[in-house]
C-alpha cells in the first residue's frame, strides 16, 4: 500500500500545453496572468501548483527561461504554494534543454515524465472551424505524427539534473509500463524516498480513465513501491472531478486545473483554476477528507524548502 497520509493534497496545473487560445477566453497567458491563476489556486488549497509557459503575444507553449523565471519568482514573493515546473520541453529539444528549469531554478518540485508513448491531440481540430492564431491548427496537426520521447538515457539526464540540484521528481506515468519504468530508475538508484507518482489517464495514445484502470495502476505501483511512495491521479476532460474523489477515496492525492480541462460542470466552462480547486475541496471534505496545506505537503514528500529554490 502507499505511505499513508493524515491529509490529502490538491494539485493544480494552471495552463499547460495541451489546450489552445481558441478553446477558452480564460486560458491564463501571460506571465502575469499564469502567476495570478496559481495564488488563487493556492488560496483556494492547492499545496502545489504545476507551471508551464506560453509566448504572451500569442499563448503557444514556450520553454523560455525567461518567462519561466518571472512567473515563479511572483508566484515565490506572493504565495508559500510549492511550485512544480514542467520538463516537458518542446519537439527537438534535448534533454538537457529540457531540464533546464530544473538546473537554473532549482525548484522544490519539477514533473518528469516516465516514458515514451505516442501523444494525439489532433482530433481536437474537427471540434473548431476557426482559430485565434495560425500556429495553433498546426500544432495539433503535428501530433498526428508525434512521439513524446523519454528514453532511459533521457531519464538518466533528468533526473541525474533533479539529484544534483535538490528537486524531487513528480514522475508523470501515462500508462502501467511507466510505473515500471520508475521502479527500474529507483533500482538503480535515481531515486530517493518517498517516491512520487502522478498517475495520468485520458491522453489519446496513453491508458484512458476509467475505476478499473485507476486501480491497476494504483496496484502496480503498491506491489513496486510497497509504503515507500506517495501517489496522485490526474484525469483529463469529465473525468477529472469524479475519478478524482475515486482516488480520494483510497488515499490519492488529486490534480485539477486548467491544464487538463476547461469545464466546472457538464457544458460550463470554468473561469479560472480558482473554481477547479474550490470544487475538489468541497468533494474532498464532504468525504470527511482533511486537505494539506504546502508546509505539510513539504513533510510529505520530504521537499527542501522554498528559501533553497532560486526563484
Amino acid at each position: 500500500m502507499a505511505m499513508k497520509q493524515g491529509k490529502l493534497f490538491i494539485n493544480c496545473a494552471v495552463t499547460g500545453s495541451i489546450h489552445i487560445p481558441t478553446m477558452s477566453e480564460y486560458l491564463p497567458i501571460t506571465p502575469q496572468q499564469i502567476a495570478d491563476e496559481a495564488v488563487k489556486a493556492a488560496n483556494a488549497g492547492a499545496a502545489t501548483v504545476h507551471l508551464h509557459a506560453r509566448d504572451p503575444k500569442t499563448g503557444q507553449p514556450s520553454s523560455d527561461i525567461g518567462l519561466f523565471k518571472e512567473i515563479c519568482g511572483e508566484i515565490h514573493r506572493r504565495s508559500n504554494v510549492i511550485q512544480c515546473p514542467t520538463t516537458g520541453g518542446g519537439l527537438g529539444m534535448t534533454p538537457e534543454e529540457r531540464v533546464r528549469v530544473v538546473a537554473q531554478l532549482e525548484p522544490e518540485l519539477a514533473s518528469c515524465n516516465m516514458g515514451s508513448f505516442n501523444f494525439g491531440l489532433f482530433p481536437l481540430l474537427e471540434r473548431y472551424s476557426k482559430f485565434k492564431f495560425d500556429w495553433e491548427p498546426k500544432y495539433l496537426e503535428m501530433t498526428r505524427d508525434f512521439i513524446f520521447a523519454n528514453t532511459f538515457k533521457s531519464l538518466e539526464v533528468f533526473l541525474k539534473t533533479f539529484r544534483d540540484h535538490g528537486t524531487k521528481p513528480e514522475m508523470e506515468c501515462y500508462d502501467v509500463g511507466h510505473i515500471y519504468n520508475a521502479a527500474h530508475m529507483a533500482d538503480r538508484g535515481f531515486l530517493d524516498k518517498p517516491f512520487f507518482l502522478q498517475l495520468i489517464m485520458g491522453i489519446l495514445g496513453s491508458i484512458q480513465p476509467s475505476v478499473e484502470n485507476l486501480l491497476h495502476m494504483k496496484h502496480t505501483a503498491d506491489s513496486l513501491f510497497g509504503d515507500d511512495y506517495v501517489w496522485s491521479v490526474l484525469p483529463v476532460g469529465r473525468y477529472q472531478f469524479s475519478l478524482g474523489a475515486v482516488a480520494s477515496v483510497i488515499g490519492g492525492n488529486v490534480r485539477v486545473g486548467m491544464e487538463d480541462n476547461l469545464y466546472i460542470s457538464k457544458g460550463q466552462m470554468v473561469k479560472s483554476n480558482e473554481e477547479s480547486v474550490q470544487k475538489i475541496r468541497h468533494l474532498m471534505e464532504e468525504l470527511s477528507l482533511e486537505v494539506a496545506t504546502p508546509d505539510e505537503v513539504r513533510k510529505i514528500l520530504k521537499l527542501k524548502g522554498k528559501d533553497k529554490t532560486k526563484f
